[in-house]
């Protein structure tokens, strides 16, 4: 059975990453890449889905942390007998993908129990699994389809019933080191490697990228870690940036509202990459640039929310019948329906995250704005058609507040970046549409009455997307409107502290069932106070947020206060980068 989500740490290669429990059992782990098929998926089943585990025989306490500023991970693990230390992280390096696991005895002698339980393809398929000897090294291999994984270590565990377990004495100063490696089934490796200076090398590296992180905002230590989570989901050779590593973690524990996360979405690409280039990281800004002109060339009419980490287009949606979900919930979904959305948002958040490149690097880029303009143009065709909005709901397509105020914020910034580096565009048909969109939303998607923004133009729902319109310059933050609007949100989206992203009890989402308050509409809430000038509450908000994360730093993407629980798929990108927003918003920056 798998453990609560806060449980789970991320390690990563910025290419793949894996879940590992407190109990030393990684749980979760796709390979080669974030939206591969996973060779270990007890995180949605039992162990008999496939995981890897090393920890002590019998009772035993455990404590986590990141080595310093790193995303390498060491487990302690006190018995009654003596202390172990467990050390996991994915080596970067080359371009195949592993895991290595280290084993240290820092006191007495503790008996370790090893189990290595390879199911490929979500856990569905039992691999060949054999002894072999490569490189002149003792090792087992688990071949099936297009896969291969490699174990290796100093004690290969023995097979019993289709599992590979073994247990073996640790005492003080010995050390152990054990690896997987993925690679793909017909090619025969010529060389195993050393990982000890690539194990340095990671280490290094994440400390010199950490180290750029600023340092005057609240709780730089969480921000600093939030950073590094958004690295850990970026994949350095395509730029694309997932939104968590994890699929039908659910929102609502044994509902339907579990969905795949493993894509990139545009919004929250865009969003991170704002989140980065706050904080100073300007090539990530250049990586993600390039992966989206790649991803969204062609036809403009053809542009999705959402694209695969190299940028494919498809990703049809279909469920996994032979999983039985996190803690029962199901169906656990494969791919995302939602890829054939309309959400009129998508455009605004990418021409904002743009505009800061342009910034960022005090010039623009050509292709980049050919591509804006066309785009820009497809929209004024098109802006005043309903939408599924941001939240991706299931049911009929709406005039979100939110998604008209984006279209706002797309004509804006292309309105923005002619006047401001004398680019080729038609500026005066973009101003036009620009105010004409605006007027549309205050008269349309405003309650005058309550004095607050709406969810959408034919309801008097109010949705915590309308937290961000001082965020994109559509009001500003202290305007009676929007102080209303603040009002309207805490009366009826805030449960037990925290903010839903909106009543489901309305039916706008098609979905059976509730969910939890969604962290990134609370941190929207802390950036919305401190626009306000409401500094108290922003500062107290913030610290009770702060103080959800887990012992190693990470959110998922809803909280259950009442159960003080973690849900939804972890970490959640949205989460991290509007904590990152939230901080920067206080601190000044």
């Amino acid at each position: 059975m798998a453990l609560p989500i806060e449980d789970y740490a991320l390690i990563g290669d910025l290419r793949t990453a894996a879940l590992v429990g407190r109990n030393g059992s990684i749980d979760w782990l796709c390979l080669p890449r974030f939206d591969s098929p996973a060779c270990l998926a007890a995180l949605l089943g039992s162990e008999e889905h496939g995981h890897w585990q090393l920890c002590p025989e019998g009772e035993y306490a455990s404590e986590r942390r990141y080595l310093g500023n790193s995303g390498v991970l060491e487990t302690t693990f006190t018995t009654a007998t003596g202390v172990v230390t467990l050390t996991d992280l994915m080596p970067r390096g080359d371009d195949r993908a592993d895991v290595v696991r280290r084993v240290r005895g820092v006191s007495g002698t503790v008996t370790m129990s090893h189990e290595w339980l390879v199911r490929l393809d979500y856990g569905e398929i039992r691999p060949w699994v054999r002894r072999e000897t490569i490189c002149g090294e003792k090792v087992i291999t688990a071949i099936g389809g297009p896969d291969k994984l490699i174990l290796r270590g100093p004690r290969l565990p023995v097979a019993t019933d289709h599992r590979h377990n073994d247990t073996f004495e640790v005492a003080e100063g010995d050390e152990l080191l054990f690896s997987t490696t993925w690679v793909p089934s017909h090619i025969d490796l010529d060389e195993l490697g050393d990982f000890t200076d690539r194990i340095r090398a990671t280490i290094d590296a994440d400390e010199a990228w950490a180290e750029r992180c600023p340092a005057d905002v609240p709780h730089p230590h969480v921000v600093r870690r939030s950073l590094q989570t958004l690295r850990l989901l970026t994949h350095e050779a395509t730029g694309g940036i997932v939104a968590a590593p994890t699929t039908s973690l659910p929102e609502d524990f044994g509902g339907e509202r579990n969905w795949d996360y493993r894509f990139c979405w545009l919004r929250d690409a865009a969003l991170t990459l704002s989140s980065l280039i706050r904080a100073g990281y300007t090539e990530e800004a250049r990586l993600w640039r390039s992966w989206l002109l790649r991803s969204v060339a062609g036809d403009p009419e053809d542009l999705q929310i959402m694209y695969a980490v190299d940028g494919a287009r498809r990703l049809p949606e279909h469920t996994l019948e032979h999983l039985p979900g996190y803690a029962g919930s199901k169906p656990v979904r494969i791919g995302n329906g939602a890829v054939g959305q309309r959400q009129s948002d998508v455009l605004g958040e990418v021409m904002i995250a743009l505009e800061h490149t342009r910034h960022a690097f005090g010039a623009f880029d050509e292709n980049s704005w050919s591509l804006q303009r066309t785009l820009v143009a497809d929209l004024a065709r098109s802006w005043d058609r309903p939408d599924h909005g941001l939240w991706e709901i299931r049911g009929e397509p709406q005039r979100f507040t939110h998604s008209r105020v984006m279209v706002w914020a797309a004509f804006d910034r292309a309105v923005r970046a002619v006047e401001e580096y004398d680019l080729p565009g038609e500026v005066a048909e973009w101003r036009k549409l620009r105010d004409a969109v605006r007027e549309e939303v205050l008269a349309e998607g405003f309650d005058a009455e309550r004095n607050t923004f709406t969810q959408h133009y034919d309801t008097t729902e109010v949705d915590a997307s309308l937290l961000v319109l001082p965020q994109v310059g559509f009001i500003e933050g202290d305007d009676p409107r929007m102080l209303g609007t603040i009002a309207a949100v805490e009366e009826d989206l805030i449960r037990d502290g925290l903010v839903l992203r909106y009543r489901t009890q309305s039916g706008v989402d098609g979905l059976q069932g509730d969910e939890h308050p969604f962290l990134a509409c609370s941190f929207w809430l802390v950036s919305a106070y401190a626009a306000a000038g409401r500094r108290e509450d922003a500062e107290r908000l913030f610290d009770r947020l702060v103080g959800l994360v887990n012992d190693v730093g990470l959110l998922a993407e809803e909280y259950d206060a009442r159960r003080g629980r973690m849900v939804g798929n972890f970490p959640q990108a949205f989460s991290h980068l509007t904590l990152v927003q939230a901080a920067f918003d206080l601190g000044g920056r």
